[in-house]
């Protein structure tokens, strides 16, 4: 076989649902979506795009009736996560409204140390759909998390973005990172969607 030929995931050779969730049916999660993304050093590829298709998400989880959880990064006062300060409160665009919790985490996987899996349970839905900043970071980690707990995630691609990053063997596009943590997703944690269209 060839090294650039698709393979089989192991969702589908462990026989894992591949049906998207629909919104009216899940709980919709809200990752990172704060000012820390759209400017200075942690200014991601695309973010625009990314949060354009966030608030029509969103528009559309609460028409649905979803149930939406919000979820910020506290990096600490003085760092671009600092949610006391106006760089790292969520965006105007995808900004709660009365009855939408936000869960504060401090590392990528949002079930870690906060009340989010509370929240996920409380709401009465297995299935998740998934969006957020940054793809290869807090989506795929949280996302992750999300599986390994017993809940069957969905993410929306093009409500998700990140950045180019460096490594040993040169640089990585903000694409080829997106794109590949998508993959990772795909392969085993999640479903993966390119937009809010495509739930089911």
């Amino acid at each position: 076989m060839s090294t650039t030929t698709p393979s089989a995931s192991l969702r589908e050779l462990s026989g894992f649902d591949q049906t998207p969730a629909s919104l009216a049916g899940s709980t919709l999660v809200l990752i990172d979506y704060q000012n820390t993304y759209t400017r200075g050093a942690m200014e991601l590829a695309g973010w625009e795009g990314a949060l354009d298709a966030a608030a029509g998400l969103l528009a559309a989880a609460r028409a649905a009736g979803a149930k939406v959880v919000h979820v910020i990064n506290d990096g600490g006062e003085g760092t671009p996560y600092d949610i006391r300060a106006e760089i790292g409160q969520i965006h105007p665009r995808v900004a709660p409204v009365d009855g939408e919790p936000v869960v504060v985490k401090t590392v990528p996987d949002a079930f870690v140390g906060t009340d989010l899996a509370e929240r996920i349970d409380e709401a009465g839905h297995k299935d998740l759909v998934v969006a957020g900043f940054m793809t290869h970071m807090c989506v795929a980690f949280t996302t992750a998390g999300a599986f390994l707990r017993g809940n069957r995630p969905t993410v929306v691609a093009d409500a998700c973005a990140t950045r180019a990053l460096a490594t040993t063997g040169g640089a990585v596009s903000a694409e080829q990172l997106h794109l590949g943590a998508l993959a990772t997703i795909d392969d085993l944690y999640g479903v993966v969607v390119p937009d809010a269209a495509a739930l089911s």
